[in-house]
């Protein structure tokens, strides 16, 4: 059983096809881990689909999302609508998803982009930091770089080989016989990404938002924000995504690839 079990995953990790190689025009990311592929992605997808419309009827009972009438709601999507039509030089299933945008009343510094294009941003984010449109556009391009690039696949994958490698360890010493799959659990609006992970997001957020015509270096003003608003309190947005100490010192090093993006996008309207 063993033997086999080894080949298929072997199978999964070499054949399944990856995300494309980018061209040589603004910031270069490296091809995404293969682990992923140990997830399916549409079944992930579903997953959180039904989680972010759990989110959706909770916060409508509440009296707490934001009607398509409200002002932040329109500012979101029309900032939304200028990135997406890019999203699919990171990840080509991207043209396939169903994206939405929300807004959920809560003092919560927070936002979030799920896989599948589902959108959220907490109306304590925009209210407690005032951020601006270039802003806005810095944390969605993050939020929808963490969608685009599988980061949550990937954890996912990681997390079941480790249950798997017990599983099997346990079967081996004991004699038994693997019967086990992989599956997903877990409520996807709290993973934890990596360090790698987030400093991906943000310069592959940086290159989508420039290429949208959001001006790249209000990154660095919104971390300045981020930072001074979670020595007051902690951010709920930092306990998921922890600001690394070189954070501003990395997002500055790519503003020259990303700036030649936005001035190309101003110029062309």
């Amino acid at each position: 059983m063993q033997p086999l079990l080894i080949g298929s995953l072997a199978a999964l990790l070499t054949i399944a096809p990856g995300l494309p190689v980018l061209a040589a025009d603004g910031i270069q990311i490296g091809e995404p881990s293969v682990m992923r592929n140990l997830v399916p992605a549409g079944a992930l997808e579903k997953q959180a689909a039904q989680q972010y419309g759990e989110l959706k009827r909770k916060a409508a009972e509440k009296q707490a999302l934001g009607p398509d009438d409200h002002p932040q709601v329109k500012r979101l999507r029309a900032i939304a609508a200028r990135m997406i039509p890019f999203a699919s030089r990171f990840n080509p299933r991207a043209d396939k998803w169903q994206w939405e945008v929300n807004l959920i009343g809560s003092k919560q510094i927070n936002a979030f982009c799920m896989p599948g294009g589902k959108i959220a941003f907490y109306t304590g984010l925009l209210d407690t930091l005032k951020l601006t449109d270039d802003e806005v556009a810095m944390v969605m391009g993050h939020e929808i770089a963490h969608a685009l690039r599988e980061h949550a696949r990937e954890r996912m994958a990681k997390a079941q080989m480790t249950q798997l490698g017990a599983s099997l360890l346990g079967e081996l010493v004991g004699g038994g016989r693997y019967t086990g799959a992989f599956q997903m659990g877990g409520n996807l609006l709290t993973l934890k990404f990596s360090r790698d992970d987030e400093s991906e997001a943000d310069v592959a957020g940086l290159d989508l938002a420039a290429r949208a015509g959001f001006d790249p270096r209000a990154a660095g003003s919104l971390w300045q924000k981020m930072t001074a608003a979670n020595g007051k309190a902690p951010l709920e947005f930092l306990s998921t995504h922890p600001a690394g100490e070189n954070r501003i010192h990395e997002i500055e090093k790519h503003l020259p690839e990303a700036m030649p993006l936005y001035q190309k996008a101003r110029k062309t309207g």
